[in-house]
């Protein structure tokens, strides 16, 4: 069997500069986790929630699949939605795309991937609701618009679902938002789309 030595001493080196910064972090860490955000993001591994958002471990619960895609029959999804929500008591819900999604562009292409098609019937669906929207476009172009449109209709679902609707008659403080990210320089960009 292979291991993985590197990464358990990148972990030691990572864990001994923390405890060298503030000796009692982990101690700290490990008695609470009260995060005010939950983050629905791509699984992509160039997009790590804490890190793009500058916040410390327990400062972002985090939920991470194929395109960031919110989908009301997901028990993983909507069940990290609940604990997030009800037992958290987080403050803002992020969806957060990114551009050039790997997720999105294959929902744009026309042949199968296989299994994961099924998943990308719900990015398709977004392109067929807004299919007006795409007149002219370069394949960039349409590439960028549905990784902004696919973040909206997410906003759109995690505001249906009986988790945040129940939230809202209970008169909690919770907002949604849809956020996209360049992988390109960094940014975070709201597109605007949240409640």
């Amino acid at each position: 069997m292979k291991t993985l030595k590197h990464l358990l001493e990148n972990n030691q080196v990572w864990a001994d500069s923390i405890k060298e910064k503030d000796p009692d972090f982990f101690t700290r860490l490990s008695k609470q986790q009260a995060p005010e955000y939950l983050w629905i993001g791509c699984s992509d591994s160039r997009v790590p929630a804490n890190q793009i958002t500058n916040l410390q471990p327990g400062e972002v619960f985090v939920h991470r699949n194929i395109a960031n895609v919110v989908v009301h029959t997901d028990l993983n999804c909507l069940s990290v939605l609940q604990y997030a929500v009800e037992v958290l008591k987080v403050k803002h819900i992020i969806v957060c795309g990114h551009y050039g999604c790997g997720g999105v562009k294959a929902a744009l292409e026309n042949h199968e991937h296989g299994l994961i098609d099924n998943w990308l019937r719900h990015i398709k669906d977004v392109v067929r609701f807004n299919k007006s929207e795409f007149a002219g476009l370069t394949q960039e172009e349409e590439l960028d618009l549905l990784c902004e449109l696919n973040v909206k209709e997410q906003v759109i679902n995690i505001c249906n679902t009986t988790i945040v609707q129940n939230a809202w008659k209970q008169g909690r403080d919770l907002a949604v938002h849809g956020w996209i990210y360049s992988i390109e320089n960094g940014i975070l960009k709201d597109l605007d789309s949240g409640v």
